[in-house]
């Protein structure tokens, strides 16, 4: 053995040892799961699943050393789901890394209320829009969720793209098994349906728009090392307060979703109700439709565009996101 595998191992040889280091070290540094990412890294590093991981052999010293050079990483506070390249999302398995924001499972909540409603939609209708698609994941569990589903995954981000469309090949043949299709978008979520773009041909008939835009306000940096200086700026920041994207993106979806169509909108825990018209319900609320909208859709000048509003919270009870139908 090298001084060099010596050194960076430290005499910790079994699964069962390197675990209790490594979880150990993670704690340490404020890890927020360090039994998880531990697990998770530990597998990768030998690679197997979390599941088989205490099953394994003795692990080699080049195994060891390939976990001490993952948890150097994970130790900076550099993603795990950056680290081992992949991120779950419901039944889902998708690819993240470097210039795609990682999704959460607080959105899964989101993507929930998505498919209920595509799915009580006839076939002809079952039409979703995923606007800020990022890596794809919401706009991929409606396709693989709900069958004959159309699917349209907008994204600006050229970074994020690139994640968006290896997501989607990567479950091509899962969707047309169950004859669905996600089809992407490279375009700006608030302006895509506007005359002469994209998805103007969609206009009016679209039953479920989902979206989990940029809604952290400018002046609010993220506590989180990992969102702070790993996730991509486009992704986090909706301007001084926060909701400059996620009005853009209501008034898309207003142009979008045919009449008692569904919208499904990811916010902050401190952008629900009790914000008023600073949160996204108070926003919705307030929306009258003007000149525009009334061109190009159904909607009455002065009139309000959004009813049924109602705010949803997630799995730790905090407000999460808000629903409602177009009127």
């Amino acid at each position: 053995m090298t001084y060099e595998v010596d050194f960076t191992t430290g005499g910790r040889e079994t699964v069962r040892d390197l675990l209790f280091d490594a979880e150990r070290r993670l704690r340490a540094v404020g890890v927020p799961s360090p039994n998880v990412d531990a697990t998770e890294l530990l597998a990768f590093a030998l690679g197997t699943t979390r599941g088989r991981l205490i099953l394994q052999d003795r692990p080699t010293p080049e195994q060891r050393v390939a976990v001490e050079q993952l948890m150097t990483k994970r130790l900076a506070r550099v993603p795990l789901q950056h680290l081992i390249g992949h991120a779950g999302f419901r039944h889902l398995d998708v690819a993240v890394g470097s210039g795609v924001f990682i999704p959460r499972p607080e959105t899964e909540l989101v993507a929930e209320a998505g498919i209920r409603e595509l799915a009580a939609q006839p076939i002809a209708g079952r039409i979703a829009v995923d606007l800020c698609a990022g890596s794809g994941a919401i706009a991929i569990a409606l396709g693989t969720e709900v069958d004959h589903a159309r699917v349209y995954a907008v994204e600006l981000s050229a970074d994020a793209l690139s994640w968006t469309r290896r997501n989607v090949a990567a479950y091509d043949s899962q969707l047309t098994g169950i004859g669905s299709r996600v089809e992407i978008v490279d375009h700006d979520a608030t302006t895509v349906a506007q005359p002469g773009m994209p998805l103007t041909r969609l206009i009016g008939q679209v039953s479920v728009v989902v979206t989990n835009p940029p809604y952290i306000p400018l002046d609010m940096v993220p506590r989180e090392p990992e969102v702070k200086d790993h996730e991509p700026k486009m992704a986090l920041y909706g301007g001084h307060d926060g909701l400059d994207v996620v009005r853009g993106v209501l008034r898309t979806a207003a142009m979008l979703l045919r009449p008692g169509g569904l919208i499904v909108v990811e916010h902050a825990d401190v952008q629900g109700d009790a914000a008023g018209s600073a949160g996204v319900p108070g926003v919705m609320r307030a929306m009258l439709a003007d000149h525009e909208l009334s061109e190009h859709s159904d909607l009455a000048p002065g009139k309000p565009v959004w009813t049924e509003i109602a705010d949803r919270t997630d799995f730790n009870r905090l407000p999460r996101f808000t629903i409602a139908r177009r009127v």
